[in-house]
């Protein structure tokens, strides 16, 4: 069977699944993923390798996260030679890895009703330094609201602005860089635009986020929600916050074995805090006031750490600067 010919046919025929939060909220509960058909070849070989390889889908993930049959993953699968065979281990100076999350496995153990269909051009899996199969989903960003209401979400739960006007947001993907960087911009229909970049690094994944007010009038109240979901870290998925240290502007969750930490942090911060049932970390920021034609920037930080005094780390962390 030859791809190239079968997936437009695909595309056509199944189209990326988008849930509009006006329609009825019982009926998306049940389904709380939404696929996306490949494009061609080389999109189907990199999502396949993505999804199989680095995230260890079973073939009912995959296939709930590219809509093709079983018959389409299982042959496409064979045609590439992509098996869940365990990743490459990470040389000790890499830059820790980063990739899209896929789709089709939902990122959240517990309160899904809360994230309906999570879209996956804000989500990124970064892997954890000490097990190549474990990683987090950092959703950047989650949540956007304004002084004019809730400007942007990434899953259905709540209606945004757009929402209550029948206005559908296109589908997006992140921008993959020749140099390991990531890097997404949405231009929302009311003239505000924003974007996020990532950049992994040895130590640490550096994160910026920016905002753009095309707009007629000054933006306040700019709060930003960010999670940072724990379901796919072995070790971190205890559904309380007996393992979590909120330190403004740091939250940070335990393993465990109470000897590994994963840390995130955003300034200027808003609020730190956790959330059990998910289980996640935020460390949520605030754009300063944005004035029309002006530009706002925040600074975001996840890292990992190996040892028992958090507190030394925070400290640690401030002293390089990163949020400057």
């Amino acid at each position: 069977m030859t791809f190239v010919f079968v997936l437009p046919a695909l595309l056509a025929l199944l189209g990326p699944i988008y849930f509009n939060a006006t329609a009825v909220a019982a009926d998306a509960v049940q389904t709380p993923v939404a696929s996306r058909a490949p494009t061609n070849d080389i999109d189907l070989k990199y999502w396949l390798e993505n999804m199989v390889r680095y995230h260890q889908f079973s073939r009912e993930e995959v296939e709930a996260a590219t809509g093709l049959t079983p018959a389409l993953v299982q042959e496409a699968l064979r045609k590439f030679n992509i098996t869940a065979s365990r990743p490459p281990r990470r040389e000790p100076d890499a830059p820790l890895l980063v990739l899209p999350y896929p789709g089709g496995r939902h990122p959240r153990i517990g309160f899904l009703d809360g994230a309906v269909r999570p879209q996956r051009e804000t989500k990124i899996s970064v892997f954890t330094p000490w097990d190549e199969t474990s990683y987090v989903v950092v959703d950047v960003p989650e949540a956007i609201w304004s002084n004019l209401g809730l400007t942007y979400l990434a899953h259905t739960h709540i209606p945004t602005i757009f929402d209550k006007q029948g206005t559908v947001l296109e589908p997006q993907e992140w921008n993959r860089r020749a140099d390991g960087t990531f890097d997404a911009a949405r231009h929302l229909p009311n003239g505000i635009s924003f974007g996020t970049v990532i950049r992994p690094a040895r130590d640490a994944v550096r994160m910026e986020m920016w905002l753009s007010n095309g707009t007629d009038r000054v933006l306040t109240d700019l709060r930003v929600q960010n999670c940072v979901m724990l379901k796919g870290a072995a070790g971190f998925t205890a559904q309380t916050n007996a393992n979590k240290v909120l330190s403004k502007p740091y939250a940070a969750c335990r393993s465990d074995d109470g000897s590994k930490w994963v840390i995130t942090g955003w300034e200027p911060c808003h609020r730190s805090w956790a959330n059990p049932p998910v289980p996640c970390l935020h460390s949520d920021p605030k754009f300063p006031d944005c004035p029309p034609g002006e530009t706002r920037r925040l600074k975001g930080w996840l890292s990992f750490y190996r040892g028992t005094n958090i507190q030394e780390e925070f400290a640690r962390l401030e002293k390089l600067g990163w949020s400057r």
